[in-house]
């Protein structure tokens, strides 16, 4: 378990930095324009024998119509894409957040100054007036409250889903 904790510490920057890139892509959403969509129609003709069954003016209203809907479908697949994967990286963060700061007292700073304000060994060990050692054993300890926590959290989540 405490590989998830580690890779968490390791991956949150990159997590924070793609969550605020959905943040943006979503404030900012313009979805596929018409051309992009005219283009990626495509509107073969069938081989063979073909016989008529409508009129032009059908034609023309059914293409109209494919082209909005389609247009309409891609752009809320895309919304619901990012929405989708903005929430889960929230809610990743959000409880990697709320575990640090429940963790022992002694360490949730020195952690927190570890992953989320990304401080060197050197400045942690500065700030806190501790030596390297300690550092290397507050995080060791540290990552052991972790992996309870999300042992726990884990636990909850298969318990709702399976109630």
């Amino acid at each position: 378990m405490s590989q998830r904790v580690e890779r968490m510490i390791k991956d949150y920057p990159s997590m924070v930095m793609e969550r605020d890139c959905l943040r943006h892509q979503l404030a900012n959403f313009r979805g596929v324009t018409e051309e992009e969509i005219i283009d990626s129609m495509n509107f073969s003709s069938p081989q063979g024998e073909r016989v008529q069954t409508s009129n032009i003016s059908d034609k023309t209203a059914s293409i109209s119509e494919s082209y909005r809907d389609r247009v309409r479908r891609i752009n809320q697949d895309w919304i619901d894409h990012l929405c989708t994967k903005l929430l889960a990286l929230e809610e990743e963060i959000d409880f990697f957040h709320s575990a640090l700061r429940a963790i022992s007292p002694e360490l949730a700073p020195l952690m927190w100054d570890l992953t989320v304000e990304r401080m060197t060994w050197d400045a942690v060990e500065a700030k806190h007036h501790i030596s390297r050692f300690t550092v290397s054993k507050y995080r060791k300890k540290a990552i052991c409250e972790l992996d309870s926590l999300y042992a726990v959290h884990d636990r909850e989540m298969a318990e709702y889903i399976l109630r």
